[in-house]
């Protein structure tokens, strides 16, 4: 009994070292860092005044949230609701159709997927320098395009005019996260058995019945999920932004987690921890309705 209890414990103790980094490496890198910076949110932390590091309350988000016409953060708060909103109905819209048109084989369908496919295996900031260089105002791929086609004369300033560089940083962000919605939603659509649009189809239902009564029920637990968890991709995605316009012209283009970027470059510790402090905040919020979502769609799927 001896040796088999010796044996037991060395198993255990052999499994605690295999799962100690999986513990110890997240608490190092993930969570002090987060506590670390939850804390600066409520400290005047400057690297520029370094030897005044002090504790503040909630002074750093009562500057997010002056009511004077210098504080910009309202204007990014609207321009984070562009940014997510925007992209995600055009991503969503756009990738739902794709994958409509993906869900029967074709001649030449693979090609046509791996194109489709392959904005997302680039990162974001390699994305954004490319329409960076599609939306440049004197050689851009886009201003050559509108002229040659009579729909401009003059070059545009795209990225250089505060009512252009939002929208064209979302229009490259609606680009860019299209593959997404078609991978996940031509996958649920293949799961979509044949037999229901043959008996739907024997019942005389047209192309239109069908899919409002038989692909959109049968696939809108993945539609709900991917949705959510886009939300959640898109808010935190500044990648783009800051390789197109780096927030600029004037901080117009700024989102939420592009101006927390300029705060840490700029040294503002304590302000930037309070708009991050906030992103977590948002985020904790969508991952419950998440969750939530998940729940009852198990429980409904039961």
């Amino acid at each position: 009994m001896n040796g088999v209890g010796k044996l037991k414990r060395k198993r255990n103790r052999y499994i605690i070292c295999l799962l100690l980094p999986s513990i110890v490496l997240p608490m190092i890198f993930t969570y002090y860092p987060m506590l670390k910076g939850s804390m600066m949110a409520f400290q005047s932390y400057n690297l520029m005044d370094i030897s005044n590091i002090k504790w503040i309350g909630f002074g750093n988000f009562r500057k997010l949230f002056a009511p004077n016409p210098s504080n910009s953060f309202y204007t990014i708060l609207g321009n984070t609701l562009k940014w997510v909103c925007v992209s995600l109905f055009f991503q969503f819209t756009i990738g739902f159709g794709i994958a409509l048109l993906l869900k029967k084989k074709f001649r030449g369908s693979g090609i046509y997927q791996g194109l489709i496919f392959f904005p997302w295996a680039v990162s974001g900031f390699v994305i954004g320098i490319m329409w960076r260089w599609m939306f440049n105002g004197t050689s851009g791929v886009i201003n050559d395009m509108l002229r040659r086609i009579g729909m401009a004369g003059e070059p545009i300033g795209w990225l250089a005019d505060k009512k252009t560089a939002l929208y064209s940083c979302i229009f490259a962000n609606i680009w860019y996260g299209i593959p997404f919605f078609t991978i996940m939603i031509t996958a649920a659509l293949r799961g979509v058995s044949e037999d229901l649009y043959e008996a739907a189809g024997v019942d005389g239902a047209n192309a239109w019945v069908k899919f409002w009564r038989i692909t959109v029920p049968s696939i809108k637990s993945v539609l709900l999920l991917t949705l959510l968890m886009r939300v959640i991709w898109i808010f935190n995605f500044p990648d783009l932004i800051y390789s197109m316009t780096q927030g600029g012209p004037a901080g117009s283009s700024h989102i939420v987690t592009s101006y927390m970027m300029q705060l840490v470059q700029s040294l503002d510790y304590g302000l930037a921890s309070a708009v991050g402090l906030l992103s977590i905040l948002f985020m904790i919020f969508f991952v419950i309705i998440y969750l939530t979502a998940t729940k009852h769609l198990s429980e409904a799927d039961e």
